[in-house]
């Protein structure tokens, strides 16, 4: 449960979203709550716009970047080279990929826990002391 707290959104969280899978109503809660701050990184953003192309196509791919761009209760978070440095550290100790390794740098500059249903995720973060808020379901997600 997500509650007036700062939170990071993985891709897979928008996923579960979209696709209204196991755990969209706890991301729908994050976002709808005027008491909680949610993060996306632009990296991740890109994340989900090549999936989407991928698995439903422009005209959908389009249509969810421009509904996530305009909704102002998510935060767009560009990245600074810092930023890159400390998540290629991150991808450098292995099992993750370059994504998300972005969703747990960001987590920890701000101090805040991810939401994610990917496992990957939540091992990297637990060695890391990122918290995770799990929405995990048996989505199935194509890098």
């Amino acid at each position: 449960m997500v509650d007036g707290k700062t939170v990071v959104l993985d891709t897979y969280a928008i996923l579960a979203l979209i696709e209204d899978e196991e755990g969209a109503d706890t991301v729908a809660a994050a976002i709808s709550d005027e008491q909680t701050t949610v993060y996306f990184s632009v990296i991740n953003l890109g994340e989900l716009y090549y999936i989407l192309l991928r698995k439903k196509g422009e005209r959908v791919a389009e249509e969810v970047l421009r509904n996530i761009l305009l909704e102002e209760s998510i935060n767009i978070v560009e990245v600074p080279w810092p930023r890159v440095k400390e998540a290629a550290r991150i991808k450098a100790r292995g099992g993750l990929s370059y994504a998300d390794s972005f969703v747990l740098e960001l987590a920890r500059e701000l101090k805040a826990p991810v939401l994610t249903g990917d496992p990957e995720i939540q091992t990297v973060a637990k060695e890391l002391d990122v918290p995770v808020i799990w929405v995990g379901s048996n989505l199935t997600v194509d890098k």
